[in-house]
């Protein structure tokens, strides 16, 4: 019987925490322009897109040249510890998984609004698969990874 596992991968950015967090908090439309290559697509379909019970849809790459689509909603906010999560609801993912949330955390080091400053970018996936021979979700891993160097990548260029 399948269980409820947790993956998670940890990166340093250079950007601003406060403003990396901005960009998943409240400007996920600027995603498909900042990660064309990955997001192919970002659209609100219930609710404001930045407050918890908002659902979104996504259409992503997240492993060769293969399109995705998967709809999530937005599930918890914490403003002071600057996290999100979101639980993916319909799409690719639940074919291979019960339940599948990712929760990302940016925590600042330093004063988090100097640009010399690095801040700590944590991912974590939870999720249980559909049965045993589904693999763990490491693609998804690999695909926050390249997310967030992207999301970075852009602040840094655009401050």
């Amino acid at each position: 019987m399948a269980q409820i596992a947790n993956i998670e991968v940890q990166a340093e950015i250079k950007a601003s925490a406060d403003k990396f967090y901005e960009i998943f908090r409240s400007k996920g439309y600027l995603l498909p322009k900042i990660c064309p290559n990955i997001i192919k697509d970002l659209q609100v379909l219930k609710g404001d897109g930045c407050s918890v019970g908002s659902i979104k849809q996504w259409t992503y790459v997240a492993a060769g040249n293969f399109s995705e689509v998967s709809k999530e909603t937005v599930e918890a906010i914490d403003e002071k510890n600057k996290s999100i999560a979101f639980r993916t609801v319909e799409g690719e993912v639940t074919k291979y998984y019960k339940s599948f949330k990712a929760t990302v955390q940016v925590t600042p080091r330093g004063d988090g609004c100097s640009r010399s400053s690095s801040s700590s970018v944590k991912w974590n996936i939870e999720y249980e698969k559909q049965n045993e021979a589904v693999p763990a979700p490491n693609k998804y891993l690999d695909f926050v990874v390249i997310l967030t160097n992207n999301v970075d990548a852009y602040l840094l260029n655009n401050a």
